[in-house]
């Protein structure tokens, strides 16, 4: 879908100022940012924007992303300038004048082979850690070699160890006006980023840049400027082939390299955009575009072009929501080519190299790196090794680096997948995980295991261990809920069989239960036909469990603080004892239902009748009985906590509590009118987790005692037959303590 069509279809001429806009703003950013990346890529400042002129329009016509933007970009350009040290070649040389272009159209007719063999889709196999860890490299290594030229140095080449020697090699060179210049470039820009992102910082900066030297003759004081330029309209190139024919090794590995790091990054990012904006991209089409850009870029004697997350991330932020933006970029260009080069010769270099710097710094995934570090040290690592393989020993094999770790921890995952040992709530319908969920027990005499991936030869071993490890004296059954094994293979075909037969030698039933039928047919084909004719693949737990004998209500194996021996707990109807912030939340269920408290105090300071709800309800939905208790309780400790921070007075604090104890009353009274052994449980499950405060929070439980004693004398005036039977339930579960 081409650019006409795509306007066509979006209808986007509302939207046409925008883009104008953005185009101009994207062209006039490019200026420095692409100057300096050709520097790196070993070219004269003008090849910058020459790639900022043909290449952006042959995307915009060629591309189904609508608002994604294209240019000179620092990954490439690091590639080839890293490609040009590699082979001795001397940047802004001839021959460097002849390779660079070369491999633009060597990288244009990989993006053809990928094309042909729809290499788009392999994207999605490029893990979000690699390609950020590969990006951070790349970011850092391009920031090393430019760091002396904000002290008036030269920029450095190679890797880690080469560039810090060529930055302290410099320091003796140190100008401190051009450092004041470089170093404050970078602050000012990122100042402004954060409190002013929408304006064009970099544009400003420039034209500062010009103007101080204009009027202070900045290269009087030993500053250095960029060379003067000669306008006009790029000329066709011809590219050198002599490299082809004596390192074509390197040049085809180099520039498929390049072309992979441009499709991963590329179509990562595009892909972005497009979930964003619900729009639809053509990843294979997308190969044709990147071909396109890449061989005009070429033909002017341009480095390979990349995708540009900075520069569509300005173009975004000003609106733009079609290509007409890159067409607007690339006119820009045009009017800047034929008018504008005799203001670049104005430009100071510490004041470009900070702006290019500070566009490296923005593409560096701190953010990432840091979600990573809490939610995965694994896919942290991975991506701290992409970015170490970068540093250390070159982009090409950062990449390989990165892509065989992540390969490495999908098979390390498929071999560890989640696995839980479940069983019931007391009152709950459903089998779910005892880890999880702390109300939950295991039924007497069954394991029940359940295992989420598929089985196989590099894993069977855990699910035999498991399930060994958890048989007791009195275990008469294992069922194995397999609802996550979707497919098996014929090591882990014949383990079952064997760990049935073992099992059966001890007199333990074994079962696999809640699959899908094709695993059944995998089985039967694998050679294991003996399980399903002895009867050990049931379609649900239940079934397998009432095979052994063990019927509905359950008897449950209890083990809470504070209640010893079993006790038999017969399921109650429809009551939905589940505690469901806990099942959400796991682990901070505890900060959530705090979460909750503060909420409801301002409902209740708010709307009187907040406690009056048939229901208490919350962004959650309806609390339940169990719940609905221990949010109660949650929220008088928060009452309390609103009284000493002087937030509520006493008098506020004791209307408050006495519309919590009132709803506590009612619901405990509805609760022993439709099933006494209800209250039971919850009297019981309040006392556990009065022990547990009790033991790890000593003085929010002495806060709790001192509430439950005035909560517990108002019950008495109440209703004292309802206060009767608490106090005699409090004496059954704790039979040595006094009456008071």
């Amino acid at each position: 879908m081409g650019l006409f069509s795509m306007l066509k279809q979006k209808g986007n001429t509302l939207n046409l100022k925008n883009d104008i806009i953005a185009g101009i703003i994207v062209a006039l950013v490019s200026i420095p940012i692409s100057m300096g990346y050709a520097q790196i890529a070993g070219l004269p400042v003008i090849y910058g924007l020459y790639g900022s002129l043909l290449p952006i329009l042959f995307y915009g016509i060629l591309t189904t992303s609508p608002q994604f933007v294209v240019g000179v970009d620092a990954m490439p350009a690091a590639m080839v300038g890293a490609m040009l040290s590699e082979l001795g070649i001397a940047a802004g040389s001839e021959e460097a004048l002849g390779v660079v272009p070369l491999m633009a159209w060597l990288t244009a007719g990989w993006f053809l082979v990928f094309y042909l063999i729809r290499a788009g889709r392999i994207v999605k196999y490029i893990s979000t850690p690699v390609m950020g860890g590969f990006i951070s490299g790349v970011g850092i290594t391009i920031i090393m070699m430019q760091i002396p030229k904000l002290f008036g140095g030269n920029a450095g080449t190679g890797e880690l160890f080469p560039l810090l020697g060529n930055i302290l090699t410099q320091l003796p060179e140190f100008h401190p006006l051009s450092a004041g210049l470089g170093f404050g470039t970078v602050f000012l820009l990122l100042l402004c980023k954060k409190l002013i992102p929408k304006v064009p910082m970099t544009v400003i900066m420039m034209g500062i840049g010009a103007a101080l030297q204009v009027i202070f003759h900045l290269d009087s004081y030993g500053v250095k400027l960029l060379p003067e330029v000669t306008g006009g309209l790029p000329r066709l190139v011809t590219p050198s082939f002599e490299y082809l024919r004596t390192e074509p090794a390197l040049l085809l590995l180099e520039s498929l390299s390049i072309a992979a790091v441009i499709m991963a990054q590329t179509l990562l990012a595009t892909g972005n955009y497009a979930s964003k904006y619900n729009d639809i991209v053509d990843n294979n089409k997308e190969m044709l575009a990147y071909a396109a850009m890449n061989a005009a870029g070429g033909a002017v004697g341009c480095c390979p072009i990349n995708g540009s997350v900075s520069r569509s991330g300005i173009a975004d932020s000003f609106g733009a929501r079609s290509q007409i933006m890159s067409l607007t970029a690339s006119g820009t260009m045009l009017l800047v080519l034929l008018f504008g080069t005799p203001f670049l010769k104005y430009l100071p270099v510490p004041i470009l190299t900070g702006i290019v710097m500070t566009a490296l710094i923005g593409i560096i995934e701190f953010d990432l790196q840091r979600r990573l570090w809490q939610a995965s040290r694994s896919e942290w690592m991975i991506f701290m090794m992409s970015l170490l393989g970068v540093l250390l020993f070159g982009t090409v094999n950062g990449v390989m680096i990165g892509c065989v770790l992540s390969f490495a921890e999908v098979a390390i995952r498929a071999t560890a997948p989640p696995t839980a040992f479940v069983g019931r709530i007391p009152g709950q319908g459903n089998f779910y995980p005892l880890g999880r969920n702390s109300r939950a027990r295991e039924i007497e005499h069954a394991i029940i295991y359940r295992f989420s991936g598929n089985l196989f030869f590099a894993n069977i071993d855990r699910f035999q261990q498991d399930i060994m490890n958890a048989i007791q004296e009195d275990t008469r059954v294992v069922v194995v809920d397999a609802r996550g094994i979707g497919n098996i293979d014929i090591t882990a075909t014949d383990r079952l069989v064997s760990l049935h037969r073992n099992l059966k030698n001890k007199g333990i039933a074994f079962y696999i239960t809640e699959h899908d039928g094709s695993l059944n047919d995998q089985l039967r084909i694998l050679g294991a036909e003996c399980l399903l004719e002895a009867g050990a693949i049931r379609r649900t737990i239940t079934l397998a469990l009432q095979d052994v004998g063990i019927e509905k209500p359950y008897r449950l194996k209890m083990q809470e603080e504070g209640i010893s021996g079993r006790k038999e707990f017969k399921e109650a109807g429809n009551e939905q004892t589940l505690a469901e912030l806990e099942w959400i939340f796991g682990s901070r269920v505890e900060e959530y239902v705090e979460k909750l408290a503060e909420e409801a105090v301002k409902e209740l300071t708010e709307k009187p009748d907040y406690l009056n709800q048939r229901h208490l309800s919350t962004r959650w939905g309806h609390l339940n009985p169990f719940d609905e208790n221990e949010f109660l309780e949650e929220l008088e400790v928060r009452l309390e906590e609103m009284l000493l921070e002087g937030k509520l007075s006493r008098e506020q604090i004791r209307e408050l509590e006495q519309r919590v104890e009132d709803r506590r009353l009612e619901a405990e009274k509805k609760l022993q009118e439709i099933d006494p052994r209800a209250l039971h449980r919850l009297r019981l499950h309040r006392e556990q987790l009065h022990l547990h405060l009790r033991e790890k929070h000593p003085e929010e439980f002495a806060r709790m005692q001192e509430l439950q004693k005035r909560r517990y004398e108002r019950l008495k005036q109440h209703n004292p037959a309802l206060a009767e039977k608490i106090s005699e339930m409090h004496r059954k579960v704790h039979p040595d303590e006094k009456k008071e």
